[in-house]
């Protein structure tokens, strides 16, 4: 197939206008294919030849104007037509088109708990092919009119309004002009909540087995989804662009969700059968905030190719947390930023493949499908964040809003936005964009703070990298009114990076904290002696976002070689349990478990971490006996059960069916369980059998999946990568368990010898498989375990010899950049504490 060019839709889009797209899609004509009719009309500037992109399963006929094409002279994905006269045109494509199982294209899923059958569309980024001919560049925008023949019992959802109009034919109200990828269909027999708020339709849907669960959350779904939609309303002057907001969460979904104007996808784990913290449900709601920004920035204005990738998601992903905070009760969001999602900006720009946030070199869609990453995403809100602090919120929206009114149903670029911006200000925008757009890379601050006269002291900060930063320095004291283990505030510095000359801060201070409020983008470092206040006093500091600062700056110290990991292991064991805030807790205990223990520390020292983190995670289970923070104690039993070298304790806990004192065992508990189990060789075959009996649901398949790849058996090893590397037959989700559960650091001995096949295999299936099962096989199926110098070489030669796709080939870079950090780490064993030299 051919990936499209950025000068082939250049060409295209100079070429052609594209007015309307009218859409017959067959949903009954059986498991394998379904029917895709389609017609295009659009207008030709001039005479000349382009192409129309469809991938069928049959091209059953083709005319263009009423004159027949011939349906051999497909190639590939393409379907040239040649001789175009300048003046209109009508194209009609008629084919058939295959069901996905790996959440691309037309998505097909049957439900195991009762063989209730769903399909739902993930067009993006170049996957409308696989649903119905189109010219498919996001500047091409056409209005899309859709009509869907379903099953009689189903239910079909689309962009705009559906109406039944019998004999299971369904019509959409026609779209106002949005882009190919953005077009969306999800049928079935959906369970469904409605309700409206001024004035416009709101819909939730989810599978019929989790109806329940979903009419249990659905007051807190609408309030949430309510108090962004009228935030929103409140930030920008133009509103809200179409004529319902349907959310429908769908099985095996790639991503979070997906922001199909009108209908915006979800992954239906988000409909949660089992106990969540209080954290789970913010990140859900952030990810409704999120979504619902795109209505405005991607559906509504559009970019128009894709190095532009971050207008789209920095810009939700900036917009989510902040109108979370400020429009309902989750008001604390930017420390969950801070803790589980600006780690992968910061880990993702510091390996070979980082990028600018604003790339100038997206050569093609594949290349563009890559760059949806912890960049830009993280880092770029990250960066949107610093521009509101140096700009103001103000002038801010005032040039969002003048960029809205601008392109609104149109397509825009970096250029047009950061015009817009500079529209409202008088500072110098389009500098600050060359300085954080177009670079790459993480800068490093350090604090050098020097003695004066009689006891004052002042600051220099040096900075590793050429951005500009406003930042925040809070300079923390001891309480002396009590046993000193509290930090109170002095002052909050705010400083403009490059410093022109030291700034005075008074006497010394028991703590200097850069990037307080963490406003900017860059690794923090300590002074010595406050770095000696991190480790004695980290849980005395007033606010969880200062926590976090400090949590991220000693993660960022491990990962450097700067600190020990058992020194980090160490703090977390001394401060965790003090700890209120539940995203530090989480996210401090998955850096603890999945780089420290796992990875981090030699195999010989795996077992005394895993000993810290056991204990760790019981003081917090004592901690919460008395059932006042049910949030904290689920994550310290989960976590718990994840350490366990010995089964004893998570077995009896099993047979119990519940851990003593609470909670009781739900579906994920359990089969949490059962998998570490499996991996300590303490449970077999009959018990996953009687398991998936109890829990025969989609997350029950996954969880005996995981269970049965984790089993510490020769047999067990070679049935799971034969189902994952030899037969496609695997979804996307039943993939993802089976690797889950293929690598274990216990089990190195045993799948020693699955090392080298991984990287052929990894190539083969990835190439036969698609963008979707490449990027699994490159991110959940790879080795991790092996910290070692063969696997690093092994890698390399499969980079350098075996050519794998480019998403493949992105995984395996930054994996074995991974790996040699972790070599590095390994190596290095020092005690040394993060300091200013």
């Amino acid at each position: 197939m051919s990936v499209l060019t950025r000068d082939e839709a250049q060409t295209r889009a100079e070429l052609l206008d594209v007015h309307r797209y009218t859409i017959e899609l067959d949903l009954t004509s059986g498991d394998d294919t379904f029917g895709s009719r389609t017609a295009i009309r659009f207008s030709a500037r001039a005479d000349g030849d382009t192409f129309v992109e469809v991938k069928p399963a049959e091209l059953r006929s083709v005319t263009l104007d009423g004159q027949p094409l011939d349906p051999e002279a497909l190639d590939g994905n393409r379907l040239p037509l040649k001789n175009l006269t300048a003046g209109e045109h009508e194209l009609r494509v008629h084919a058939h088109m295959r069901y996905s199982r790996t959440g691309e294209g037309m998505h097909r899923f049957t439900d195991p708990t009762d063989g209730a059958t769903y399909v739902y569309t993930q067009l993006f980024l170049d996957d409308v092919q696989r649903v119905f001919a189109a010219f498919d560049q996001p500047d091409l925008k056409a209005v899309f009119e859709l009509s869907v023949k379903a099953p009689e019992d189903w239910t079909v959802l689309a962009n705009g309004i559906t109406e039944h109009t019998g004999n299971g034919l369904w019509q959409a109200a026609p779209t106002p002009l949005i882009s190919t990828y953005l077009v969306a269909v999800a049928a079935g027999p959906w369970h469904s909540v409605r309700t409206e708020h001024r004035g416009l339709p709101f819909g939730i849907h989810c599978r019929r087995s989790l109806a329940p669960y979903l009419d249990t959350d659905a007051d807190e779904l609408f309030e949430i989804t309510r108090q962004c939609y009228d935030r929103y309303h409140e930030k920008f002057d133009e509103p809200y662009p179409f004529d319902s907001y349907d959310q429908a969460f769908v099985p095996e979904f790639n991503a979070g969700a997906m922001e199909n104007p009108g209908l915006v996808t979800f992954r239906d784990e988000f409909v949660y059968r089992s106990a969540v913290t209080d954290t789970e449900r913010q990140t859900r709601a952030m990810v409704i905030a999120h979504e619902m920004a795109h209505m405005w920035f991607g559906d509504l204005v559009t970019l128009k190719w894709w190095d532009d990738i971050w207008l789209n998601e920095s810009f939700a992903e900036y917009m989510g947390y902040q109108t979370l905070t400020e429009a309902t009760r989750f008001t604390d969001t930017w420390t969950d930023f801070g803790v589980a999602r600006k780690s992968w900006g910061y880990d993702a720009d510091q390996r070979p493949s980082t990028h600018p946030v604003a790339p100038e070199a997206v050569d093609d869609t594949a290349s563009a499908l890559l760059n949806f990453d912890g960049i830009s995403y993280a880092k770029g809100a990250s960066a949107l964040r610093q521009l509101v602090a140096w700009l103001g919120e103000k002038d801010f929206l005032a040039g969002i809003n003048t960029h809205f009114a601008r392109h609104k149903f149109a397509n825009a670029t970096l250029a047009d936005f950061i015009d817009n911006l500079a529209s409202a200000t008088e500072r110098d925008v389009h500098a600050w964009a060359d300085a954080w757009l177009r670079t790459t890379g993480v800068d490093t601050l350090t604090p050098r703070v020097a003695p004066g006269e009689h006891g004052t002291c002042a600051l220099t900060v040096d900075r590793a990298g050429s951005r500009p930063h406003r930042i925040a320095a809070g300079l923390y004291d001891r309480d002396l009114g009590d046993d000193g283990g509290h930090l109170v505030l002095r002052e909050r510095l705010h400083l403009d990076l490059p410093q022109s000359a030291p700034h005075p801060i008074g006497k010394r201070l028991a703590l200097l904290l850069l990037n307080d409020g963490d406003l900017t983008y860059a690794k923090v470092r300590f002074d010595p002696e406050s770095f000696e206040t991190v480790r004695k006093d980290l849980s005395g500091l007033p606010e969880p976002l200062t926590r976090a600062v400090v949590w991220n700056a000693l993660r960022d110290a491990v990962r450097d070689g700067e600190l020990a990991p058992a020194a980090y292991l160490e703090t977390a064991r001394a401060h965790l349990p003090l700890e209120t805030d539940l995203a530090i807790v989480q996210g401090v205990l998955a850096f603890a478990s999945t780089h420290i223990a796992d990875r981090y520390v030699t195999p010989e020292e795996r077992p005394a971490a895993l000993a810290t983190l056991s204990e760790l995670c019981r003081d917090l289970i004592r901690r919460t006996e008395d059932g006042d923070n049910p949030g904290l104690r689920l994550i310290a039993v989960r976590h718990r059960i994840d350490v366990a070298a010995h089964p004893d304790t998570i077995a009896a806990w099993l047979a119990d069916g519940t851990v003593p004192g609470g909670p009781e065992l739900d579906p994920e508990l359990r089969w949490r369980v059962l998998a570490r189990l499996a991996v300590l060789g303490a449970t077999d075959e009959t018990a996953i059998a009687a398991e998936l009996d109890r829990d025969p649901s989609a997350t029950g398949q996954e969880g005996a999946a995981r269970c049965r790849a984790a089993l510490p058996d020769p047999e067990a090893k070679a049935r799971a990568w034969e189902a994952m590397f030899a037969s496609d037959e695997l979804s996307n989700y039943l993939f993802t368990a089976t690797a889950a559960g293929f690598w274990q650091p216990e089990q190195a001995d045993l799948v020693r010898e699955y090392v080298p096949r991984y990287y052929a295999d990894a190539v083969a299936v990835a190439d036969r498989r698609g963008p979707a099962i490449a990027g699994a096989v490159g991110r959940d199926a790879f080795p991790a375990h092996a910290v070692d110098t063969d696997n690093l070489r092994l890698g390399e030669e499969c980079l350098r010899d075996a050519d794998p796709v480019p998403a493949l080939r992105r995984k395996l870079i930054d994996q074995l950049d991974d790996l040699s950090r972790a070599l590095r780490v390994q190596g290095s064993r020092t005690d040394q504490e993060p300091q200013n030299t």
